[in-house]
């Protein structure tokens, strides 16, 4: 086994989020000192369910308190660093930008700023940036690339490029700190439990949680990535990025580079879960809003050419397999909910 991160001091944000969790279950798995920030206490949460909180150390708290965050790097010698603390709903953004901004340009900035301060010797920090700082770009001109310009539009899109050009700034020769920023297309898989995701929201539906109501006509085009690929990933960059300072700076897309169809998605999924019977009831029933929805980009797509070059990697999960993972997880779960509620 690599010791690599045996009683590496991790500072993780957004920890209590599905990427977070997953990450920090396998670096404590690993070794590491897993430090998380959490704001808000969800016994239901990944984190909880599978017992992540007992493996690392869990601290109070929120993004933008610039004195909490200085204190958590300085006391607890904090080494490498995963900024995934984010407002990901694409929906409260539009309706509540305010909020996005808030956690996503301000606590990306507090964070950073907190770690100038301490002058501390910090090996790597993740940036977690999104696809979506991209905005829109003509489908002829798919997939992105790292070098294409940010034009973002909407709320979400916006705070996630404020977030990443921040980053840029602290990597810059003027502070020189060690970062890579990573564009990654939607992530999904065990422990998601933001059941307004599309795929979780399947899922709950298909097995006969709750009934499924499309928000959108189905006609965008997505691109997933499975989790256990963007941990792995993650590591691989952090522990890469501490080894060769040559990295700093560096920004990496990852994704499938093949998007999907959102409608095709939604009975892809069903179908996998569903008996015949079941199935053509679903299609007989299910309407889809014919408008188009304001504020979500229509196509995107992310390959992930550069990271492969530099790093041998590419997704190991196909979006079939992925989806199976991810159901027989989701069973579980959502069976241990319901017998906690009785």
């Amino acid at each position: 086994m690599n010791d690599f991160w045996k009683e590496k001091k991790v500072l993780i944000t957004g920890i209590n989020g599905f990427v977070g969790a997953n990450l920090a279950k396998s670096l404590a798995l690993q070794g590491a000192s897993v430090y998380g920030l959490i704001r808000n206490y969800n016994p239901h949460s990944f984190l909880y369910f599978e017992k992540i909180n007992k493996i690392t150390t869990l601290i109070n708290g929120d993004i933008t308190d610039f004195n909490l965050m200085k204190r958590i790097i300085a006391e607890e010698g904090i080494q490498h660093v995963f900024h995934l603390a984010a407002q990901v709903e694409v929906g409260t953004a539009l309706e509540y930008p305010y909020l996005t901004w808030e956690s996503n340009i301000r606590g990306t900035y507090t964070l950073l700023e907190a770690i100038r301060e301490v002058q501390i010797d910090i090996k790597s920090i993740i940036i977690a940036s999104s696809d979506k700082a991209y905005g829109s770009y003509p489908i002829e001109q798919l997939p992105y690339k790292e070098s294409y310009p940010l034009i973002p539009e909407y709320p979400y899109d916006v705070s996630k490029a404020c977030g990443d050009l921040i980053a840029q700034t602290y990597c810059s020769k003027k502070f020189n700190f060690p970062i890579i920023i990573t564009r990654f297309a939607n992530i999904y898989g065990p422990g998601q439990l933001n059941f307004s995701a599309l795929i979780p929201d399947c899922i709950r539906s298909a097995l006969g949680h709750s009934t499924f109501i499309p928000r959108t006509n189905g006609e965008h085009h997505r691109d997933f990535l499975f989790i256990n690929d963007v941990v792995d990933l993650y590591v691989l960059l952090a522990k890469k990025l501490s080894n060769d300072k040559s990295l700093n700076g560096q920004i990496f897309n990852a994704g499938s580079n093949e998007p999907i169809h959102i409608k095709s998605l939604i009975m892809k999924i069903f179908k996998l879960i569903m008996d015949q019977e079941a199935l053509t009831t679903f299609k007989r029933k299910i309407r889809f809003p014919k408008s188009k929805v304001h504020g979500e980009i229509i196509f995107q797509q992310m390959d992930f050419e550069k990271i492969s070059r530099n790093f041998k990697w590419r997704p190991q999960t196909k979006i079939d397999k992925g989806l199976r993972l991810s159901i027989d997880w989701y069973k579980k779960f959502l069976k241990n909910q319901n017998q906690s509620s009785k």
